[in-house]
């Protein structure tokens, strides 16, 4: 494969000409290649090796694209932290187009750290080493989690230096998405004032996306129906593993249902609802136990963004827009509830839902109490359905509450190899993380390259791997923070 064969379709870019502004990536002058996702490319129909060569660099940071390609910024609208910005958009980023898959999929190929667009609002475009690697690795484990996510197929050095704190080596990452389309990519269609252009952003989400809303007597309806289930599915998923996005505006938040944008995310040590680890949420907004009512409050702004489309009379449309919005907290719940069943082990179908909320609900609280880490924890249940509670009683101290919650759930059974396959072993833990991006700054990858090679399989327990299971010391945690790298 060269540049030559390989395709990249401009599909966003026909369909959406009010969100597209055609752009081109700034020079990389020194490009060499840190990390490529070899199982992506593949999944991707791409040819690792030429993806690896002097040519198959040059495309990756956008410098010779094939015949064709009309790479652009998208133009996107968003609620941050609240308050509402009109006009957003990649503002450092550039879709160079679309891949066709091999399973027929149209995936988005996407630059990051490429450079001031039109909507850089006095950035520099650019981004470092350090926060491009942080992408790749959280996304990469979310996917092997088995939770929908934006991928990283590589990561290349661009050979400028980035001013921020200090100076830094730049680099950029390539990222692949089922698209970018957000709810702020909506929220800007609305604010053209054109209906003629918000039918289209919605139409071609639906297409993309929601097929099965096309069918709706109202197709917006059904989009935003489809919508508000993604999401309900998604934040249950993220709940379920201790992640937290950390900066859930509405311009990261995806139509598709993927998680997207890793800037200063992170995933829980110990047990605290209240936890946050960005340095930018000072009010706790994004803390991790408020993320299902922020998930909803973004919906919102998502329906209000499509009123018109709703009904032509707008008492009405909202009526519809409440009802559907009213949809979220069960489909939550549902999907939280599935999962903390299989967590729990309880697969029998005799065992009710309200008995399982009832064990998690305890079990969350003497989580709490002990300030447990919760992957360990949740983790050390297998062996105390086979009968081994010693790490589940060091993990939870002396907890009268232990005892009489062992009981009521041993009484129901537990199926521990559910819970191997529903608790992970390993997670991208904070500590070990940022110890592998200041190896990569100074140019060491090889911490990097153990850590990703144990994420890619994190409910399989290794040998010799078990400080990628061990949680940070508490001095570590207490003040640890992350940071979006702009």
């Amino acid at each position: 494969m060269s540049s030559v064969t390989l395709t990249l379709s401009h599909d966003f870019a026909d369909a959406l000409p009010a969100l597209a502004r055609p752009w081109s990536a700034d020079p990389a002058p020194d490009a060499r290649l840190l990390v490529l996702n070899e199982a992506l490319a593949d999944e991707l129909g791409l040819d690792a090796p030429f993806l690896r060569s002097a040519e198959g660099i040059d495309l990756l940071v956008g410098r010779a694209l094939p015949d064709g390609a009309q790479p652009v910024a998208q133009a996107y609208a968003g609620h941050q932290f609240g308050g509402f910005s009109p006009r957003l958009g990649d503002g450092r980023a550039l879709l160079l187009g679309e891949v066709t898959a091999p399973d027929g999929s149209l995936r988005d190929l996407h630059l990051k750290g490429s450079g001031a667009t039109p909507f850089a609002r006095a950035g520099d475009g650019l981004a470092a080493v350090g926060p491009m690697l942080r992408e790749y690795v959280m996304s990469e484990a979310m996917h092997a989690l088995g939770i929908p996510t934006t991928r990283s197929l590589a990561v290349v050095a661009t050979g400028r230096e980035v001013l921020r704190e200090t100076p830094l080596p730049g680099a950029l990452l390539v990222r692949t998405a089922a698209s970018h389309l957000r709810v702020g990519s909506v929220e800007f269609a609305r604010g053209t004032g054109d209906i003629a252009v918000l039918r289209s952003v919605v139409d071609y989400a639906i297409a993309r996306h929601h097929p099965e809303a096309a069918a709706d007597d109202v197709p917006a309806l059904g989009l935003f129906r489809s919508v508000v289930a993604a999401q309900a599915d998604l934040v249950a998923r993220w709940m379920l593993v201790g992640f937290i996005h950390g900066v859930m505006n509405t311009d990261n938040m995806t139509l598709s249902g993927e998680t997207i944008d890793y800037g200063p995310c992170a995933f829980l040590d110990a047990y605290d609802p209240a936890t946050v680890y960005s340095s930018i949420d000072t009010g706790g907004r994004y803390a991790y136990g408020n993320q299902p009512y922020i998930a909803e409050w973004n919906l919102a702004r998502l329906a209000e963004a499509m009123l018109p489309l709703f009904d032509d009379e707008l008492e009405r449309a909202v009526e519809k827009a409440q009802s559907l919005l009213a949809e979220f907290r069960p489909r939550f719940a549902e999907a939280r509830t599935a999962g903390m069943r299989r967590k729990l082990g309880l697969v029998d179908a005799a065992v009710s839902d309200d008995a399982v909320e009832a064990l998690a609900g305890d079990f969350h609280e003497m989580l709490e109490r002990a300030r447990a880490d919760y992957t360990s924890t949740f983790r050390s249940l297998s062996d105390a359905a086979r009968g081994d509670a010693t790490a589940l009683e060091r993990a939870l101290g002396a907890d009268v509450a232990l005892g009489p919650w062992l009981e009521r759930w041993r009484g129901h059974a537990p199926d521990p190899v559910v819970m191997d396959a529903a608790n992970p072993v390993y997670i991208p833990r904070n500590h070990l993380v940022e110890e592998a991006l200041a190896a990569a700054t100074d140019g060491d990858l090889e911490p990097l390259g153990w850590l990703t090679t144990v994420l890619s399989t994190p409910f399989v327990e290794r040998s010799g791997a078990e400080r990628y299971a061990e949680p940070a010391g508490d001095d570590f945690a207490a003040d640890y923070r992350t940071f979006c790298g702009t």
